[in-house]
């Protein structure tokens, strides 16, 4: 199997205390990883780490040039009403990698199309992107990551600002995404992805990677993962909760 991005050893923190200490990771063609967590724990530090925005202290960090990386962060920094259309938006995407000049071609705007289609917004193409719904727009802004054809798709918490029925709709075009493309999907609520993701990786301080997604409550408390019972829409969920120091 192709391997994408190692982590090799990797330290790194702000100030002069470390947030997460000797994390070792490989990311292969077509994995989908989940990477769980408390808040505070290291998570998007290492999420970071590996689109190049942080240099870590130590360590190793092997992205070839030639993988592609899409990204969607928690928070998105959108004026949503700014007058540009669902179409516009995941066209945006293609500035990341300079492909995209003052004038859009017809195989840019195809490629929109599709990608739309396979995030279910075609039909919206030309709305304004402010008349969405939270989940519409996150539809759209994962067309934004994989307009470019990313060879990994990177997820910071998708569902925070979406209703439930969006989250059980996230999971399943994500499990077609995967179909092509490799995902790490963040999140610090377990019970939502393990029955989408194929691998875990839990990342409080430490990482440490569980080569299935068959993780229980003892192997979550081992690795310093420690979990809450929380009801959200009615529904009980397993989250991960700040570990004392």
């Amino acid at each position: 199997m192709e391997k994408l991005i190692e982590l090799r050893d990797i330290t790194f923190g702000y100030g002069t205390e470390p947030v997460i200490e000797k994390a070792n990771l490989e990311i292969f063609k077509k994995d989908f990883i989940g990477m769980i967590g408390p808040n505070g724990g290291g998570k998007s530090t290492l999420i970071r780490i590996i689109l190049g925005l942080l240099e870590p202290w130590k360590g190793i960090v092997s992205v070839p040039a030639s993988v592609n990386i899409g990204y969607l962060p928690q928070y998105q920094n959108f004026d949503n009403r700014f007058p540009i259309s669902v179409e516009e938006v995941v066209l945006s995407g293609l500035l990341k990698k300079g492909k995209l000049t003052s004038r859009v071609t017809r195989d840019d705007k195809l490629k929109a199309r599709e990608v739309l289609e396979k995030v279910g917004m075609l039909t919206f193409s030309r709305r304004s992107i402010g008349e969405l719904s939270g989940g519409q727009m996150q539809r759209v802004f994962i067309g934004r990551a994989l307009i470019s054809d990313p060879d990994l798709l990177i997820l910071d918490e998708p569902v925070t600002y979406v209703d439930n029925r969006f989250e059980h709709e996230l999971y399943e075009l994500l499990e077609a995404i995967n179909q092509e493309t490799a995902i790490l999907l963040v999140s610090h609520d377990v019970g939502q992805i393990l029955s989408s993701v194929k691998t875990i990786a839990c990342v409080n301080h430490y990482l440490h990677y569980h080569p299935d997604n068959q993780l229980t409550e003892q192997i979550l408390e081992s690795y310093n993962c420690p979990i809450d019972l929380i009801t959200h829409g009615h529904v009980p969920h397993r989250v991960l909760h700040t570990h004392p120091s």
